[in-house]
């Protein structure tokens, strides 16, 4: 299942990409394909993520765990502002 994910940051794109980044092992433990990750043109403080899990429930258990949930604050995601989407195939 393929899901477009928002959110916008506190500490810019810059850090959060180099975070991001620097998680690859953490995705690829919990099943997380990153598709495309980006920025909107002209706001580099609102990214968008494409990725591919096996369901949206395993998703949402696994970005609400402590750890995940420390790892995006860290990275400057305002949590309360992420949005996901499910693609229909």
């Amino acid at each position: 299942m393929k899901i477009i994910s928002s959110v916008e940051l506190s500490k810019g794109y810059k850090h959060w990409k180099s975070m991001f980044d620097a998680n690859e092992d953490f995705r690829q433990k919990h099943g997380i394909k990153v598709l495309a990750v980006g920025h909107e043109e002209g706001d580099e403080d609102k990214i968008w993520t494409c990725i591919e899990v096996d369901s949206m429930e395993t998703l949402m258990a696994t970005v609400n765990t402590p750890e995940m949930i420390k790892l995006r604050e860290e990275a400057g995601g305002k949590i309360e502002t992420q949005t996901f989407v499910r693609l229909v195939e």
